[in-house]
């Protein structure tokens, strides 16, 4: 089973400009997350995916593979376009923007391949206590909902599922935005186009469940924030130098 890393990223963004490059504690952020990548195991080869000359020249001077891809098309679009030139079984579409993510979680949604599930793509998912409002009515963190053998049923901005006042055994989830595909099915969501949930909700995620394919939630206990707007980088920002504080006090 040959897994491979792509990480899409694009210099344009609406919440937070040149998000890519912004700086991290003496790195660019996308360079944060090629690092963090390169720190699994399941993954022999690591690759980013962009249309920027500017994203290419930063990572090409820390040594990093970089494919060249066309514009204006979203993540998944451009992991796709990116693993026609790539050898591989499962590629994993790991966003630009996590530069905190845990190695270990990137290891943890490779395990539904390596131990012979093979679903048709995977997800990460951390559970969000019950009453945490100021999570589940955030728009930029999305919220997903399970059947009972674990695959996705829905993914939105909103609030799902509907909690009732005080039922405190509502499970929630937040989605982690890393994603796994068998090569086949990542060809064919690139060939199917845009869908209409997809477009409402503006999650590529939904255009599999739209068109009848299965993704599985993997559930994890490390959770991590991505970076969407100026307060979540100034977050991460203060994440990144208590981990390298505690590194240096081991």
């Amino acid at each position: 089973m040959q897994i491979v890393i792509v990480i899409p990223a694009r210099l344009e963004s609406s919440r937070l400009k040149r998000k890519m490059l912004v700086d991290l504690e003496g790195e660019p952020l996308i360079v944060r997350t090629y690092q963090r990548a390169k720190s699994a195991q399941c993954a022999g080869r690591v690759v980013v995916a962009t249309d920027s000359s500017e994203i290419a020249g930063v990572l090409q001077s820390v040594g990093a593979e970089v494919i060249m891809t066309g514009r204006a098309m979203c993540g998944s679009e451009r992991v796709a376009e990116a693993a026609s030139n790539i050898e591989g079984d499962v590629f994993i579409n790991l966003q630009g923007d996590e530069p905190l993510i845990d190695p270990g979680n990137i290891d943890l949604l490779a395990e539904p391949y390596l131990d012979g599930r093979n679903p048709d793509s995977a997800t990460l998912v951390y559970p969000v206590l019950p009453g945490d409002y100021m999570t589940l009515d955030n728009p930029n963190i999305v919220k997903v909902v399970k059947d009972r053998n674990g695959f996705a049923l829905y993914f939105s901005r909103s609030q799902i599922p509907f909690q009732q006042i005080g039922n405190a055994s509502t499970i929630c989830y937040r989605h982690i935005g890393i994603y796994a595909f068998r090569r086949d099915v990542l060809r064919d969501f690139a060939g199917l186009g845009s869908s209409m949930l997809e477009k409402e909700e503006s999650l590529e995620q939904l255009r599999l469940l739209e068109n009848g394919y299965r993704m599985l939630c993997v559930e994890t206990a490390s959770d991590s924030p991505g970076v969407n707007t100026p307060d979540d980088l100034h977050l991460v920002r203060t994440m990144f130098r208590e981990e390298s504080r505690d590194r240096e006090l081991k």
